[in-house]
C-alpha cells in the first residue's frame, strides 16, 4: 500500500515550484490562480524570494502547501494513495491530494492559518526547541517540571523530539535536557511556540473559517497529526485540524500506524525530503522516494 507523505514548515526553499510551472500548463494555472486568491505575487517569492523573504510564516505556509498540492494534481493518475498524512502544515497539503478540501479552500485555510499564527506569536516572545538522544518520556517530564509553558510539540522520530513554549522556559528547559544528558537541545530559528497552548488565540480565529468550509468525505484515510490514527469523517477531521495548532504533532506514532496498517512505501509530495528520513528513521524496512513528474 502506498501511503503519501506532505512536509510542512521549514521544507521552503528560493526556486520552489519553478521547475512545475515550467513544465506543466496546469500547474502555471493553478499558480497564478493561487496569486489572485491570496492577493500578491506569492509565485515571485517562490522562484525569486531570499530564504528570509520564504521564512516569513504568511508566506512559507501557503509556499509549501502550493508546491505539494500541485505537483499532486500534476501527478494526475500516477498519484494514487492508499493513505495520506501530513506533517502539521503539511495536513492541508494531504487534505487537497485526497479530495477532502478544495485547491481554492484549502488555500484560503492556510493563508488564514499563517496569519492567525503570525498574530498569536506576536502576543509574547516564544519559541521551538529541537531535542536529540532522549527518551520522549524524559523531554515530557523534564518539559512538565519547568515553570512556565513549554510542552513537547513534535514527536519526529525516535530520539528527535522539538519543544515548544515561552522563550524563558524552553531556554530553562534546554539547560535540563544538556545535563539529563541530551545530545543536542538547539534553539530554532522560528517565530513562536507552535503547538503549544500559546497557539490558542489561533484557534479562535481558524476555527470560524474551518467551520465555514466545506469538507468532502476524503478519497482514502488521512492519518492526522492529533491521533495519529485513520480518520475519514469530515466533521473529525475539521476538529482534529483546529486541535493541531495546540496539540504535538505525533509524527513518529502516525506513520508506525500506516506500516501496522498495511502501508509498505511512503513517497514525499512537496519541497524537500526530510519526510523520507524521518520515515526511514522510525521504521528502516519500509521504502521511501520522492515524487517528481517523473514518477
Amino acid at each position: 500500500m502506498n501511503a503519501y507523505v506532505f512536509p510542512g514548515q521549514g521544507a521552503q526553499f528560493t526556486g520552489m515550484g519553478q521547475e512545475l510551472f515550467e513544465q506543466s500548463a496546469l500547474a502555471k494555472s493553478l499558480f497564478q490562480q493561487a496569486n489572485e486568491i491570496l492577493g500578491f505575487d506569492i509565485t515571485k517569492v517562490m522562484f525569486e524570494g531570499s530564504a528570509e523573504d520564504l521564512k516569513q510564516t504568511e508566506v512559507t505556509q501557503p509556499a509549501v502547501f502550493l508546491h505539494a498540492t500541485i505537483l499532486a494534481q500534476v501527478l494526475g493518475d500516477s498519484f494514487a494513495p492508499d493513505m495520506v498524512a501530513g506533517h502539521s502544515l503539511g495536513e492541508f497539503s494531504a487534505l487537497v491530494a485526497n479530495r477532502c478540501l478544495s485547491f481554492e479552500d484549502g488555500l484560503k485555510l492556510v493563508s488564514q492559518r499563517a496569519q492567525a499564527m503570525q498574530k498569536a506569536c506576536a502576543l509574547e516572545p516564544s519559541t521551538m526547541a529541537a531535542v536529540l538522544g532522549l527518551e520522549d518520556a524524559v523531554v515530557e517530564e523534564i518539559c512538565d517540571n519547568t515553570p512556565g509553558t513549554v510542552v513537547a510539540a513534535n514527536y519526529n522520530c525516535p530520539g528527535q523530539l522539538v519543544i515548544s513554549g515561552s522563550l524563558k522556559a524552553v531556554e530553562t528547559a534546554c539547560i535540563k535536557l544538556t545535563e539529563a544528558g541530551a545530545r543536542r537541545a538547539l534553539m530554532l530559528p522560528v517565530g513562536g511556540a507552535f503547538h503549544s497552548p500559546l497557539m490558542a488565540p489561533a484557534q479562535d480565529e481558524l476555527g470560524k473559517a474551518i467551520e465555514a468550509t466545506e469538507f468532502a468525505p476524503p478519497i482514502c484515510p488521512i492519518y492526522q497529526n492529533v491521533t495519529a490514527s485513520a480518520v475519514t469523517d469530515p466533521g473529525a477531521i475539521k476538529s482534529n485540524l483546529l486541535s493541531q495548532l495546540t496539540a504535538p504533532v505525533r509524527w513518529t506514532q502516525s506513520v508506525q500506524q500506516m506500516i501496522r496498517d498495511g502501508a509498505s512505501g511512503f513517497i514525499e509530495v512537496g519541497p524537500g525530503n526530510v519526510l523520507q528520513g524521518l520515515v526511514k528513521k522510525i521504521d528502516r524496512g519500509v521504502q521511501t522516494q520522492k515524487a517528481s513528474l517523473e514518477v
